[in-house]
């Protein structure tokens, strides 16, 4: 069996010596063997669990990526395939999302005297008069309140609820997201992606590199299958493979 340095390993990904001994030292890598004098003694299996951890980083982040790795050094496989389809599901969440985005987008962009009228509005609404205007009612809005997608402010005389331009905007957003079936958290997060973004105009122009990071991870996710898959094969036959 070949051996390598720490060097060795460091070199292929551009890394210093000292975050080989780290990612040894949180378990992202097996421990090493030692020779008489105390250096470190790496192998193949070493490389390829370096690899494999590296290839995670990018498809399911850096907490991911390690929890995967020393669940595997734990001969816990399923455990490890368990966060791996959790990053799965996650993606497939994003995508949803971005597509929820862009038909909300598209909805208050493409109508100039519906829903963009009230982005425009530079009036306020009562909860009552926000409510009468989207046909809900207003225990409907405090919902969406309590859910963290209406952030209204609050009349300081009378202690009501105010909804300015951004507030009647999200309203619509949120409206128009709930006939399509979309749940409450959904609704949440596509929300906060346009108050993030700034605005409907805003939020559409990033769409394209949103897209571009999805599609990233998804590849990035293709690679570190078949990193892991290699591994996979330098571990010992305790570990169950595919029947």
């Amino acid at each position: 069996m070949s051996t390598l340095r720490p060097t060795d390993l460091a070199r292929e990904h551009g890394l210093s010596t000292q975050a080989v001994r780290n990612y040894e030292r949180h378990g992202f890598i097996p421990p090493a063997e030692r020779t008489p004098s105390g250096y470190r003694i790496y192998t193949e299996a070493h490389a390829a669990a370096l690899r494999a951890y590296l290839s995670l980083v990018p498809a399911f982040g850096y907490a991911a990526g390690g929890q995967i790795m020393n669940a595997l050094h734990r001969d816990a496989l399923d455990e490890a395939l368990a966060i791996i389809d959790r990053g799965h599901g996650q993606l497939l969440r994003d995508r949803d999302t971005l597509a929820a985005v862009r038909t909300a987008v598209s909805h208050l962009t493409a109508e100039s005297e519906a829903p963009l009228a009230a982005a425009r509005d530079p009036g306020t609404r009562t909860v009552g008069e926000l409510a009468h205007r989207l046909g809900v009612t207003p225990a409907t809005l405090r919902n969406w309140e309590d859910a963290g997608i209406l952030t209204p402010t609050r009349d300081p005389a009378t202690g009501y609820r105010v909804f300015h331009a951004d507030d009647i905007r999200d309203a619509e957003l949120a409206h128009l997201l709930r006939r399509g079936g979309y749940p409450l958290d959904h609704i949440a997060t596509v929300v906060q992606q346009i108050r993030t973004a700034g605005g409907t105009e805003a939020l559409a122009s990033s769409l394209a590199a949103w897209q571009h990071k999805l599609t990233a991870q998804g590849l990035a996710m293709l690679h570190a299958a078949t990193q892991l898959n290699a591994y996979l094969a330098h571990l010992d036959s305790r570990m169950p493979g595919p029947s």
